[in-house]
């Protein structure tokens, strides 16, 4: 049973497929305005094990992202430039080019740096422009809409006794003016479905729609995608903390008002990250890549790791030593998964006599790790038992290390937290290992100068060894 923390209820709740059978999950996109930092990385991560734990458990799962290439406006009250218009004038571009450059960026980062697994369906909002209107067509003819001359076309939030559920908004309570902005709103939270391109310049991206030359509201695009891709009602929803308030907020308004039906049955939001416990900005001159993890020697997977390392729904903080310790996990985990080459082929599959032998298994491990991670997704607690797993083999002989225990607890974690421990730990050749073994013998001669010169050639060609009560194990430095 897998059990999430829906942000709609309040509290966690069992996923249960609306067919039955698949999961239907759609995510929130980039905005591909600039080159993106570390912080917009953190929810692709999580959402990342999600998928993977699901198809672990064979659930099959049909994944939605959408890449924001349009109509991202700097305000969340429907005021200021578009993000993609903005990107352009500071690059000296066309929105088009921008939109290009930052989603090849994008796509290398999350795809072949993170190894995220890729969404089945990836979709730029400027692919689906004419399904975009047509969606606001059906709002339209519903009598949701509204035109406010010169700026757009607008959502009229009264219709919905419900509207603000998914943040408990206290419509009525709201300040003065927030949310307002433009003049002519006939509610504070209405919000543009449709904006007009203005009449004295000409926009890189707009199109003709039956209410005047324009570009789609930010919010249009994901109900859209979502409901071409995945269907009327979907089964889990993904996104960041800030987009409850007012982008998931309008999403359902959307959704619901034109299909009748509640548009997603789970809502997962995960916090954010901030740098030496301050948020990130260029004013601060914090911002910090994927590149700047990199160029300091880091590995992605550490990153990672140190990401994971918090729930989803707590907030963490960035700092170079944070990652200095993730990377010394991760490096200690290879370790680990670097003795599957050495131990001797598995005793046997019963736990019970494994134990009677003093063999050290880890077979059970593999469940332990699902069901924490089935409880809304608790990677600190996965982390922890893997820690406590891998520690069982610290001071047991090789010959006494059930080797396929060892390899199954390697292959879960790959496969569902994506860490590639296997792939960073491949076997070394007959003559390292001739090596490995005349050192072990000048140590048993205490021949140490011996010992001494064979472990700096070993660490020049990209071996360390280290020496345990058990014996002398060898890891990829």
């Amino acid at each position: 049973m897998i059990q999430l923390y829906n942000t709609l209820t309040r509290r966690k709740d069992e996923l249960k497929p609306l067919d039955g059978q698949t999961v239907r999950m759609y995510t929130c996109g980039l905005t591909v305005y600039s080159q993106p930092h570390i912080g917009n990385w953190v929810g692709y991560i999580y959402w990342d094990v999600l998928v993977r734990l699901l198809r672990w458990q064979d659930i099959p799962v049909i994944r939605t992202q959408n890449i924001t290439d349009v109509g991202h406006l700097t305000s969340d009250d429907d005021n200021g430039e578009d993000k993609m218009e903005k990107g352009a004038r500071r690059e000296g571009k066309t929105a088009w080019d921008i939109a290009e450059q930052y989603i090849a960026i994008a796509d290398h980062e999350a795809y072949e740096v993170l190894k995220l697994v890729r969404p089945d369906h990836l979709v730029r909002a400027t692919d689906y422009i004419q399904q975009q209107i047509d969606f606001a067509k059906g709002l339209d003819e519903k009598g949701f809409l509204y035109k406010i001359d010169g700026d757009g076309m607008y959502f009229d939030t009264s219709r919905l006794p419900d509207y603000g559920k998914l943040a408990r908004l206290d419509v009525a309570g709201l300040e003065a003016g927030a949310r307002v902005s433009v003049a002519g709103k006939r509610n504070i939270t209405d919000f543009a479905v449709w904006k007009f391109s203005p009449t004295n310049a000409k926009r890189d991206m707009e199109w003709d729609s039956p209410w005047g030359v324009g570009f789609p509201g930010w919010h249009l695009e994901c109900s859209t995608i979502a409901r071409e891709t995945l269907g009327d009602a979907i089964d889990i929803h993904t996104g960041g903390i800030d987009h409850i308030p007012v982008h998931h907020t309008n999403e359902i308004a959307q959704s619901e008002s034109l299909t009748g039906q509640q548009f997603s049955q789970i809502w997962l939001h995960n916090n954010h990250i901030k740098v030496d416990s301050r948020k990130m900005s260029k004013s601060l001159g914090n911002i910090i890549t994927l590149s700047d993890i990199t160029a300091r020697g880091f590995s992605p997977m550490a990153f990672k790791l140190a990401i994971l390392s918090k729930h989803y729904q707590t907030e963490g903080n960035f700092t170079w030593e944070i990652l200095e310790a993730a990377q010394a996990r991760l490096d200690h985990w290879r370790g680990y998964a670097a003795l599957r080459h050495q131990t001797h082929d598995t005793l046997d599959d019963d736990d019970e006599k494994d134990e009677q032998e003093g063999t050290v298994s880890l077979l059970a491990a593999r469940q332990a790790l699902v069901e924490k991670l089935n409880d809304d997704l608790d990677t600190p607690g996965a982390l922890a038992l893997i820690d406590e797993a891998f520690s069982r083999l610290d001071h047991a002989p090789l010959e006494k290390i059930h080797r396929g225990g060892l390899l199954q607890l390697i292959e879960i974690i790959d496969e569902v937290l994506g860490l590639d421990l296997a792939a960073s730990t491949p076997d070394i050749t007959d003559d390292l290992k001739r090596l490995i073994i005349q050192r072990r013998s000048a140590r048993a001669e205490k021949d140490w100068q011996e010992s001494d010169r064979i472990r700096d050639e070993l660490l020049a060609a990209g071996i360390a060894i280290r020496d345990t009560p058990s014996g002398s194990i060898w890891a990829w430095k």
